[in-house]
């Protein structure tokens, strides 16, 4: 009589099982997609002249004469900000996937050189479905978290991944115990 018992409640430990195994991957690939973003816009902005300059504010001119003008770095303008955003989801598909052995936790890295450089992918999972699941995560990261991410690279700041990834947005609530290289 204790058989049929036995099996609906095995079955019951293997999907509560299943369902945090679900929950677990599904924070990894948002935690690696907003590491990732992160990572892709710093590049790019590093990318950008830092002599170049433009000018912000109102032209119009104040009743004392004066105008609101001024200048702020090209590379951290609100304007150049937003075009980075439409383009970098476009770059997760650079990205492979990487079990930790110890903690089955998943970890996103480049696996294709920005300078043509060979990279160590021996250990990297080239999968288009993990490029896939890294831009939607990307681009829902970027729908909604926009006003943030803005905020966060309109001003140079330090580790920057764990204040927007995990402080901010908790979408990395177990990075801060990952190392700041890590993706």
């Amino acid at each position: 009589m204790r058989s049929p018992q036995l099996i609906v409640q095995c079955v019951m430990l293997l999907l509560l099982a299943n369902h945090i195994q679900t929950a677990r991957q599904g924070q990894d690939i948002r935690c690696g997609a907003c590491r990732a973003l992160v990572d892709e816009m710093e590049w790019a902005i590093s990318q950008v002249d830092p002599k170049k300059m433009i000018q912000t504010g109102s032209f119009r001119i104040n009743p004392d004469g004066s105008q609101s003008i001024r200048e702020v770095p090209l590379a951290r303008s609100e304007g150049n900000l937003l075009e980075l955003m439409e383009e970098v989801c476009e770059r997760m598909k650079d990205y492979g996937e990487r079990v930790d052995p110890t903690t089955s936790r998943k970890t996103y890295e480049r696996v294709t050189s920005r300078d043509g450089k060979a990279m160590d992918l021996s250990e990297a999972k080239l999968d288009s479905r993990v490029s896939s699941s890294l831009k939607y995560a990307c681009e829902t990261i970027v729908e909604q978290h926009e006003d943030e991410i803005i905020e966060f690279f309109a001003h140079q700041s330090d580790n920057v991944k764990d204040k927007l990834c995990s402080k901010r947005t908790d979408l990395c609530d177990h990075a801060l115990k990952m190392h700041h290289d890590e993706l």
